[in-house]
């Protein structure tokens, strides 16, 4: 039995097959974690998720903030939803979205496994959590997206405020506080302020803004954790994070790391020629 954790896929269906065909995977034994943005941009988002969904009992996935951004598109007018890029529509009227979206608002925002030593997260954790602050906090987020008030959370989930994370916060600026260190997060200052704005490779960030997993003070944590979110820092392995977002949808590749051997092993494929032609940014 194999337990593969796969970096962003972003609609990168054809890179996804790929890269399962060279790992053997084996949905009768084996186990795929995915951290989250299995969707947007890389044109097959559908197939991506019922893919996803088909496995959905041999796979475990975090929620990163492309999948929220859909979950919140889908809870809008239909004239709205049309005015979503090409990739997302597809989702969003396909016949079988709803058991799809369903699926999808009932994933994780944190995943701990203490057996493997693993711990799965989109983005980062903030300085000051320790590991079980960090599941408590996550658990509120996802009662919330599949309690009785879900919608109103994807209506106001979204925000770049607050941009600290503070034990005293309450309500949806509690919740959205969480979301956004959970799955946004890669700069931060040392007091846990989330620079939103800062997208690049470690020192180019402006002064007094650290890596989320370099401020100073962090809380020590027993455990490795797994992460993705972040293309441009691309495959990074210190400090006990392994970040895996190696930007397949902007023409680099798509990677795999495996977690139950003593020392981790990546596999990665290559992104499909128009993507390494196109190219592109983060956002």
């Amino acid at each position: 039995m194999a337990v593969w954790a796969i970096g962003d896929v972003q609609g990168c269906y054809p890179e996804l097959q790929r890269l399962l065909e060279k790992l053997r995977f084996d949905p009768a034994r084996d186990t795929l974690w995915f951290c989250g943005d299995l969707v947007n941009r890389g044109g097959e988002s559908l197939e991506v998720l019922r893919l996803a969904y088909s496995l959905r009992e041999r796979s475990i996935v975090t929620l990163g903030n492309h999948d929220l951004s859909l979950l919140a598109v889908a809870e809008r007018k239909q004239e709205s939803q049309a005015k979503a890029n090409p990739d997302l529509r597809r989702v969003l009227f396909a016949d079988d979205r709803d058991a799809l979206l369903g699926w999808l608002r009932a994933q994780k925002l944190l995943h701990h496994d203490a057996a493997l030593g693993w711990t799965m997260v989109h983005a980062g954790l903030a300085p000051s959590w320790t590991l079980e602050q960090a599941q408590r906090i996550a658990r509120e987020v996802e009662q919330a997206l599949t309690g009785p008030q879900y919608r109103k959370l994807l209506k106001q989930m979204f925000g770049d405020r607050p941009a600290t994370w503070n034990p005293k916060l309450r309500g949806i600026d509690r919740l959205r506080a969480a979301i956004n260190v959970l799955t946004r997060m890669r700069y931060c200052d040392v007091r846990g302020r989330i620079a939103f704005e800062e997208k690049g490779t470690p020192g180019t960030q402006k002064p007094g803004l650290y890596p989320w997993y370099e401020v100073p003070g962090t809380v020590r944590r027993d455990t490795r954790i797994i992460c993705g979110h972040w293309s441009a820092l691309g495959r990074f392995a210190g400090l006990g994070i392994h970040a895996i977002d190696t930007g397949c949808v902007w023409g680099g590749t798509l990677t795999a790391l495996r977690l139950d051997t003593p020392d981790p092993l990546y596999v990665a494929v290559d992104a499909e020629p128009q993507r390494q032609r196109t190219g592109g940014s983060e956002e």
